[in-house]
């Protein structure tokens, strides 16, 4: 064994030497990509082009220009074109959270393997929780992004809401959830996973405006009971991802404590309106609901994966994953509060919790209204630009900083209209100055614009649009 290659691998004066060449790099796309100094929002390439570069590089690269190559061959989420995914432009600061992370690397399942990250988990879900309007008996914990939040948060109303230890003992008994058929696919994912099937997805029709249509409840309710199919959760959209819609949170709440159903709020995208005064009204009736997500990698500008779930009592954070494990999961006369294991699916997670402490320390709360607040406003005036365009129509008016639209040649049928509108997306992807993406509503192809970026302006849409009534002719 050669231990001189594991010296060179710890070598703290390389890694100074990296280091410091690699946040000068970083710092440098920062600075040109912002302020749109070089280059398109994407360098697009195709997979298998892609594969072979990088399958090459490995034998035959230069290892000098292994970062370099990384950060070139990429999506530029810091570019203003790029207005597609609900990804964030991560906050400097938050580059060099992940970097602690990574290198103290607490894997934080028991308290003892992350001391700090654990006692600032619970200093940033307390705050979140204040600011959803629950009381001191409510709690939460961080985990590694909204689909595993999501999960956790329906398993957790499975565990509280039924008789039966599922968890231990399985169930024959057919189980349902109720959520809008605009609801994020990872809805469908975990309820699949629990064993619901497609005939324990109580999907509710949306209303012309794609928000989840509530006078609706009642009925598939009762459809639902007649099928032998108990429902013991229903999800509130804040919002759906497709659209940017926000579900009505106050009806569905009402809804849910009649029926005495676990209320669930699929806030990954929107539920950091808490901290905004101007879009807090979106999220009314959040303060009802038994558990709430809350991504931070969306409208919070942390890097990927972290996510917020919080519960109205803290007590149901213990209850969904009990199990003994006697290496690890030990009894304790602390609280356990601060043991992560207990609580979520991981058992190791990286020390996620000072992404959120950290914007909190420097910036304050106000950061994460004043980034919000300026992305859905942009999102409104994206909506009326396009609503004067006479070659586009907009699929709804944006609740959010999401916008759905499509160009639209009047020689063209429906269908023809769908494929036009593929074509120019794949266009744009290609050409790679601007980067959105696509959706289908009822059958319609949209082109969707996601505003993440904080330095795109009304000149930048203006540009989109006009690049894309080019492209129309040609495709």
């Amino acid at each position: 064994m050669d231990k001189t290659l594991l010296h060179k691998v710890y070598d703290t004066e390389v890694f100074r030497k990296k280091g410091h060449e690699l946040i000068n790099q970083l710092a440098d796309h920062l600075d040109d990509k912002l302020q749109q100094k070089s280059g398109p929002a994407i360098h697009w390439n195709e997979p298998e082009d892609e594969l072979a570069f990088w399958q090459d590089f490995l034998k035959n690269g230069n290892q000098e220009q292994l970062f370099t190559e990384i950060t070139k061959r990429t999506t530029y989420i810091h570019h203003p074109h790029y207005i597609g995914h609900q990804v964030t432009p991560t906050a400097p600061i938050n580059a060099l959270t992940g970097m602690i992370s990574a290198m103290l690397n607490n894997g934080m399942a028991v308290y003892e393997m992350g001391m700090s990250p654990s006692a600032i988990e619970r200093v940033v879900t307390d705050l979140l929780c204040k600011k959803i309007g629950f009381d001191t008996a409510s709690g939460g914990f961080i985990t590694s992004g909204g689909t595993l939040a999501n999960l956790t948060a329906l398993l957790t109303a499975r565990k509280v809401m039924l008789e039966t230890d599922i968890w231990n003992q399985g169930s024959e008994q057919q189980l349902g959830i109720m959520v809008s058929e605009e609801a994020h696919y990872c809805v469908d994912r975990a309820a699949k996973i629990m064993g619901l099937g497609e005939q324990g997805i109580i999907k509710i029709p949306t209303t012309a405006d794609f928000r989840m249509d509530t006078s609706l409840l009642e009925d598939k309710h009762k459809e639902a009971s007649a099928k032998g199919i108990h429902i013991f959760a229903i999800i509130g959209s804040a919002p759906s991802t497709a659209t940017g819609m926000f579900d009505d949170l106050e009806t569905i709440a009402d809804f849910a404590k009649t029926k005495k159903l676990w209320f669930h709020v699929d806030g990954a995208h929107g539920g950091a309106a808490i901290f905004s005064p101007k879009y807090k009204t979106l999220l009314k009736g959040i303060d009802q609901a038994d558990s709430v997500v809350i991504d931070g990698h969306k409208m919070m500008m942390m890097p990927a994966l972290t996510t917020a779930l919080l519960y109205k009592k803290s007590a149901h954070t213990n209850v969904t994953f009990s199990q003994k494990a006697d290496y690890l999961l030990t009894e304790s006369e602390l609280e356990d509060w601060c043991n992560s294991g207990k609580k979520t699916f991981e058992c190791t997670k990286t020390m996620m919790s000072i992404h959120w402490f950290t914007l909190l320390k420097l910036y304050g709360e106000e950061v994460f209204d004043a980034y919000l607040t300026h992305l859905f406003d942009m999102g409104a005036l994206f909506g009326n630009i396009i609503k004067q365009h006479a070659e586009f129509e907009i699929a709804v008016t944006p609740m959010s900083n999401i916008v759905c639209f499509k160009y639209v040649d009047k020689k063209l049928s429906g269908e023809a209209q769908n494929r036009q509108n593929e074509r120019i997306r794949q266009a744009l992807l290609e050409d790679g100055e601007f980067y959105i993406v696509q959706t289908k509503l009822r059958g319609v192809h949209y082109l969707r614009v996601t505003v993440m970026n904080p330095f795109t302006t009304e000149t930048h849409f203006k540009n989109l649009l006009d690049k894309i009534s080019k492209l129309a002719v040609s495709v």
